[in-house]
This record gives structure tokens, C-alpha cells and sequence, in this order.
């Protein structure tokens, strides 16, 4: 099995990589694995049969067509590897949210994901705490848990 990219619309990645996961699944196609990494806009890393993937994406929206160059896994390998997390959080830290759609919002730690890199957090300037997830990337520490 190869490795092989397929370009999409930025920001439909996921969408894509589910309907890829979904078609290859119920047309039985020889799909092995499918990965977006975040921090590439507009690319998915398909390993499988070149033909099935081509099957695969055929008239899906969203996607912008398929490399036909496979891909060496060491190229790709640093997008697999889970990063180490620069700042180190725990439940109960008292955090502000730092970009993105709630920047400004400061609240407590209630989960934290080091694999996928986010956390849960409850504001604490609301009369109602909604638990809000973001990106570890987008909050500052302000106060750590005792």
C-alpha cells in the first residue's frame, strides 16, 4: 500500500476525510488509513490502492483532485507523532483563551487532552458556565492549581 495526498478546499478537510472514510467503508475500497494533520490547510494523506481512492473522490465535493506521486512516510512522519505540549496544564489552572471565536474568556481547567492538545473549560464570568473546548494554542495560563 501507498501513501497518497489529496488536495480540498481549506477548511473542509474533515468533511472530506469522512466522506472518504464513509464511501470506502460501504463500497468495500482498499482504504488502510486517512490522516489530516491540522497544522497542513487543505491536504489529507490517504494510504491505499491508487484506483480506490481515485473511485473514492470521484465527484465528491470538496476535494480538488488527487496527487498521483505517492508519498514517503518519512515526509509525513512528524505530522503522525503526537507533539509535546509546551505548556504544561492541569485540571483546576485558571485559564484565559488567548485567540480564536472566545478570545478573552477566562475560566477553569475541567479536562485536559494531552494527545489531542485541548482542553474543556468552564468560563468563569458567566452566570451560566457552558463548557467551551479549545486548542491548548489558544489559552495562557494565569494561575495553576494547588
Amino acid at each position: 500500500m501507498m501513501i497518497y495526498t489529496i488536495k480540498t478546499v481549506v477548511g473542509r478537510e474533515n468533511v472530506v476525510l469522512a466522506a472518504i472514510a464513509a464511501k470506502a467503508k460501504s463500497e468495500n475500497l482498499s482504504i488502510q488509513a486517512l490522516v489530516h494533520p491540522e497544522e497542513l490547510k487543505g491536504y489529507i494523506f490517504v494510504e491505499g490502492d491508487l484506483n480506490d481512492i481515485e473511485r473514492a473522490i470521484k465527484g465528491m465535493p470538496h476535494s480538488r483532485g488527487l496527487i498521483k506521486e505517492p508519498v514517503d512516510i518519512s515526509a509525513i512522519e512528524r505530522f503522525l507523532q503526537p507533539r509535546k505540549a509546551e505548556v504544561e496544564l492541569n485540571v483546576g489552572d485558571i485559564i484565559e483563551i488567548i485567540g480564536g471565536p472566545f478570545k478573552g474568556e477566562k475560566g477553569k481547567v475541567t479536562r485536559y487532552d494531552k494527545v489531542k492538545r485541548e482542553l474543556t473549560m468552564e468560563p468563569t464570568e458567566t452566570p451560566v458556565p457552558i463548557p467551551i473546548t479549545v486548542s491548548v494554542e489558544f489559552v495562557k495560563v494565569l494561575q495553576k492549581a494547588k
